[in-house]
């Protein structure tokens, strides 16, 4: 096999230095304790350490060896452990808690018979002595104590560095990005185990803040335990049961209107999706945690459910009906965990967790102006089950732990609330659409089935510590999707036909039917004539091995190797990509028992998201035309020679739009069969000639932390990562580039082009200056012609994009120990460049990507984090979080009253484009050449306890967006209607949306 590209990159990274330690999958997670004497910082060699969880009944004496080190591997992230020396006392005992997938450190001072703690782990506030892993986490009593949107965990991890709000690209896209990468691209855990939906890449089971015991992002140099991204990971550690009962009940709202300010522009619920002023929402939940059996057998319950109400308007005068339609987006959570010590080795663990998630399309919009009825809403389901069992040992010299989870997710995108039939767009004699009934239109129903196994060994020889692991994982998919078979008719009345409409006082139960039963004049009429379920499977193989050698007491090396596979890359046109090697090495060097400087670096890979394939599964065909388009093509030397077409085509889902004039003359859909090889496609996507290869990234770092007193724990980061392999589209078809005359955009002729009466005239007048070029124009210059069967544009998913994100993060965290305060302050500063920023961007211009080099919509140069806690007396607690960032990007189109069209080359809309927003840019700008102001927020969270029956009341209040600031960019948003696309020109500012304004939410729960 001949040496990758990557490989030159790892060696170079290898000889700087490159990877690291290996954290424990599934429920468990690792402990090591360095020992050192008296007032210096020499080791503490030959010393007892005894390592206590109560809560749970374990107890182990440890001694240390000759670099004072003790090591605890495969152990249960349940309960709380203590540690100290031998001979001290108990009330000297560090308290830790750990999270899944991480080795904690504590450090402790022998000095005479007694200890002193010198360091422990606290989520974020601790030395991490390990290795070079760049993270941050939230612990629970953060989480409690923050002010937090319903619950939604993922949404507080803004206020950790390397993390901000993201702008998506479809409304459910996950509402944070990391090193300003696509928030698609991370990896989402629960446990160290996925959950991930597959399809895009979103997060399949949304954990709920009463089953988040920890949470932590890691932005770089991590483990080779970690895999499947070559950018950030978010790992959720669960709660589990104790020798104690414990748990809450509680109740949640959002109010509303009038209490939360007004605002213009629509807010977003949980999912992602837009909501108006009317927007409600309750929350109610419980959860329980303690033992079956008494230092052996624990459980713990969770429970949440969630219900937004959300009027809307269906604002269709010209059918007589201006009414509400009342929406409720409902979720039910459910989560089990329960953890048995077999022996007091073994460890054996059981999560189950449920989702069901709907949202609900009534019909109508926001604040009027949608036409859409009742008949044509729907549901978007989200049904998630994961079920998880594993088992560690904790040897003195050997330890183990693995996994098994089955999960199932069930996507269905817009499941009509009606029965199946036509669906009816309604356009008035203007031409001004009126109506809309009958069908949402269209079909997307995704099933994702998923078996995953983890192992992990691990033996220590001396200094040595080894590891051998692996991780398989294998999901299959059937996709439900395309048009409507029963067809999409556009229609045109007369005002006689509407006025009939409008008198039969049918209102909001006019259906398609009352309106193609009058015989209309069509306008359009489209029929899927392949509504099919189809998919394939995908298996992502890991296997790695590392070496953690402590070279000395206060040096430790990490050297490790992954290997990863994804079966998607063997799609196509070539075979599977099989020379993912990525080697890592990390360095942890400790100056003093209080400090700690690290260094790593290493490649890491990624995998396809299955949309990739599934796209050009979907809008593929196999028709007579299309496959002589691929042959031209080939002959061309534009696909491959000797690629086996039949290898790149399928017969996908396929609409088609026979002429009728009338309803009545329209063929039945199935009638329309015939056309299947005839219809002529604007876009058809084939599966890659030249195949696929898995992303992947060069990653470096270099970090220092200190803690400057009990409380106090400083830190700086620099981060390096370059990425590879990143998916965009080419259109294979594309015709020859086209520049428009920069020399013809005076402000006289944009005057002139202004004053047009029509589109029509600004076009051909800008035609005629060489600022725009017709359609026909570009296709006449493709290297094959549109043919009967063919298609106009024949894109591919290509992997060849890449990115680069460089950062310094400095951090200040202080505990709160016995102080009446606690805060945490990052600030970053930070740049994504890239020439890619999602899997449907295309080039503007025929697929020059040269051009297209630029900021990522997600890009954030300064990033201020503050997050103050208060005690002012017993019983009270004020959280203060700040968000404070610099401006977005800006992608500066063209404006169709200057030039008659957006689409200034001729070449077309893609698919994609109703993702990623235009891709043609004002003539003369760059790609994201321009920057929105800062945006500011700071929330408020309020919280108050008093004893009641064997437990505390809690009383909650949360202000979000507290000074009501307008913010124009720094929350999360979809792209297509961010503030992040405009006028170029010089036009005035558009804004289209605003973060949300200020909100209130109130709580009461009960806690034992």
């Amino acid at each position: 096999m001949l040496v990758h590209s990557r490989f030159l990159h790892a060696a170079a990274a290898v000889a700087l230095a490159v990877a690291y330690s290996a954290p424990v999958h599934a429920q468990q997670a690792g402990l090591q304790v360095s020992l050192v004497e008296g007032q210096g910082d020499e080791p503490a060699a030959g010393v007892d350490v005894i390592i206590e969880n109560a809560e749970i009944g374990f107890r182990r004496t440890v001694r240390s060896d000759a670099n004072g080190m003790v090591r605890l591997d495969g152990v249960s992230t349940a309960g709380r452990y203590s540690v100290r020396l031998g001979n001290a006392p108990a009330s000297e005992a560090v308290t830790v808690a750990l999270r899944a997938n991480f080795t904690s450190s504590v450090t402790l001072r022998r000095n005479g018979g007694g200890a002193i703690v010198v360091e422990g782990h606290r989520a974020v506030t601790g030395i991490n002595a390990v290795n070079a892993e760049v993270s941050a986490s939230l612990d629970k009593a953060e989480l409690v104590a923050l002010p937090i949107e319903g619950r939604d965990v993922l949404g507080a991890l803004v206020r950790l560095p390397n993390v901000v709000p993201s702008t998506g690209f479809f409304a459910e896209s996950p509402s944070i990005s990391i090193n300003g990468a696509n928030g698609l691209d991370a990896n989402y855990l629960l446990d160290g185990l996925d959950n991930n939906e597959s399809f895009l890449g979103g997060i399949k089971f949304p954990v709920p803040l009463g089953f988040t015991r920890n949470v932590t992002v890691l932005a770089n140099s991590y483990s080779v335990a970690y895999g499947r991204t070559a950018n950030g990971v978010v790992n959720y550690t669960s709660p589990s049961g104790t020798n104690d009962y414990h748990g809450e009940v509680y109740a949640l709202v959002r109010p509303g209107r009038p209490i939360d300010a007004a605002s213009p522009y629509p807010r977003r619920d949980l999912s992602g999706n837009p909501v108006g002023e009317s927007f409600e929402r309750y929350q109610a939940g419980a959860s329980m945690g303690g033992p079956i059996a008494r230092d052996r057998t624990f459980f713990y319950a969770n429970f949440e459910y969630t219900r937004d109400r959300n009027v809307q308007v269906v604002d269709a005068p010209a059918l007589g009906t201006v009414a509400n339609v009342t929406g409720h987006n409902e979720a039910y959570l459910g989560s089990l965990r329960i953890d048995h010590r077999l022996t007091d080795d073994w460890t054996l663990s059981l999560r189950a967790n449920v989702g069901r998630v709907t949202v609900d399309r009534p019909g109508g919009s926001l604040g009027g102006g949608n036409v859409t009825f009742p008949s044509a809403g729907s549901d978007q389901q989200r049904f998630s089950t994961l079920v998880a069992a594993s088992a560690s040992y904790s040897g003195d010299a050997w330890s183990y732990d693995g996994a098994v989870q089955f999960s199932r997710f069930r996507w269905d995108y817009a499941r009509p609330k009606g029965e199946p039939g036509p669906q009816a767009t309604v356009r008035d004699p203007s031409g001004l659409a009126v109506a809309v009934l009958g069908n949402p239109g269209y079909v997307f129903n995704d099933l994702e089935k998923t078996w995953q196994t983890t192992h992990r060994l691990q033996r220590k020889l001396g200094a040595h510590k080894l590891t051998i692991g692996a991780d398989v994982l294998h999901s299959d998919f059937a996709l439900l999707g395309g048009g409507n078979p029963d067809g999409n008719y556009t229609v045109d009345l007369t005002d006689a036909q509407l006025a009939t409409l409008a008198g039969s006082g049918k209102g909001l139960a006019l259906s398609a039917q009352d309106v193609l039963s009058l015989n209309p004049a069509v306008a359009n009429y489209s029929v899927e004539l392949r509504p099919r379920a189809f998919g394939t499977g995908q298996t992502q193989l890991g296997f790695y091995v590392e070496d953690e050698w402590q070279v000395g007491p206060r040096l430790t090396a990490t050297f490790g190797l992954r290997w990863d596979y994804d079966s998607l890359t063997g799609k196509g046109g070539k075979g599977a990509d099989l020379d993912n090697f990525a080697p890592r090495l990390s360095l942890n060097y400790r100056p003093d028992a209080r400090s700690t400087v690290r260094f790593g670096a290493g490649i890491f890979t990624g995998k396809l998201p299955y949309s990739v394939i599934s796209d050009a599964l979907q809008r593929n065909t196999t028709s007579p035309g299309f496959v002589s388009q691929l042959r031209a093509l080939q002959a061309k030397g534009l696909v491959p020679a000797g690629v086996d077409l039949a290898k790149v085509t399928f017969d996908g889902n396929l609409a088609v739009s026979p002429a009728c004039t009338t309803v009545s003359a329209c063929p039945a859909p199935q009638q329309v069969q015939a056309l299947r090889d005839s219809a002529t496609l604007g876009e058809a996507r084939i599966l890659n000639p030249e195949g696929y290869k898995s992303p992947w990234s060069l990653q470096l770092s270099a970090g220092y932390q200190v803690q400057a007193s009990d409380t106090l724990t400083l830190s700086a980061d620099v981060i390096y990562s370059r990425s590879h392999n990143l998916v965009r589209l080419r259109d294979l078809n594309a015709p020859a580039p086209f520049t428009p005359n920069l020399a013809a955009l005076t402000d006289a002729n944009i005057a002139l082009l202004k004053a047009q009466p029509d589109n029509a005239s600004r076009f051909a007048l800008a035609q005629s200056l060489g600022l725009v070029r017709s359609q026909a124009d570009a296709d006449a210059t493709r290297p094959v012609a549109l043919v009967a069967g063919g298609a106009r544009q024949i894109t591919v998913s290509e992997t060849k994009g890449e990115s680069e994100y460089k950062a310094l993060i400095l951090q200040v965290n202080k505990a709160r120990g016995e102080d009446a305060y606690a805060f945490r302050i990052s600030y970053t500063l930070s740049k994504l460049s890239n020439d890619t920023d999602d899997i449907n961007f295309r080039a503007a211009n025929s697929n020059d990507y040269s051009t297209e080099w630029g900021p990522s919509a997600n890009d954030r140069r300064h990033v201020i984090s503050a997050v103050g806690y208060l005690y002012p007396f017993d019983g009270l607690s004020v959280s203060v979080a700040g968000l404070f960032q610099s401006g977005q990007p800006v992608n500066l189109v063209p404006d169709a009253r200057i030039f008659g069209t957006q689409d200034l080359n001729g070449d077309g809309a893609s698919f994609g484009e109703s993702y990623v927003g235009n891709s043609d840019r004002y003539p003369g700008a760059k790609r994201n050449s321009a920057r929105l102001p800062w945006s500011a927020t700071i929330d408020i969270g309020l919280r108050y306890t008093i004893p009641a029956s064997d437990g505390r009341l809690e009383l909650s209040a949360d202000v979000f967006n507290v000074l009501n600031t307008n913010n124009k960019s720094g929350f999360a948003n979809a792209a297509t209607t961010s503030n992040q696309i405009q006028f170029g020109g010089g036009a005035p500012f558009v804004q289209r949306n605003a973060g949300p304004p200020r909100q209130f939410q109130f709580g009461l729960a009960w806690k034992f």
